[in-house]
């Protein structure tokens, strides 16, 4: 376990986490340091204990709503994922519709071409087709 000593509202706290997370842990008191400044700033005085309280309750309404909006993205790609399949299912079909109508297409040539072979050889001028 690390130790970092952070600064948040003029205070300094000495915190601990685990190792290779000082710098977050530091990103993450200044950020919040700052919002506290700046609830300063647009309330006034009213109290450390009520800014700290206010810049908290801030962050967890930011937190609240970028879980709303993951929520919203997880269905929207869910449906995405699902639309794929249906998609993927349709060309599949499709390339099996245009495989048979081929293979179809080549069999009544190949039929045309035995028939006229064969018409050809009856008492045609002997040359044969295909």
């Amino acid at each position: 376990m690390s130790q970092v000593s952070v600064t948040i509202n003029g205070r300094q706290y000495r915190m601990a986490c685990d190792d290779g997370q000082e710098s977050h842990l530091t990103r993450l008191a200044n950020e919040l340091d700052q919002r506290i400044g700046q609830l300063r700033e647009s309330v006034g005085e009213i109290g450390d204990t009520r800014l700290t309280v206010m810049a908290a309750l801030t962050l967890a309404d930011e937190l609240s709503e970028m879980g709303v909006k993951m929520r919203r993205l997880e269905e929207e790609l869910t449906a995405l994922q699902d639309a794929r399949v249906v998609s993927v299912d349709r060309q599949q079909a499709t390339q099996g519709a245009i495989v048979a109508a081929l293979n179809a297409a080549a069999e009544r040539i190949e039929g045309l071409t035995r028939g006229l072979n064969e018409t050809v050889s009856n008492g045609g001028s002997g040359v044969a087709l295909g």
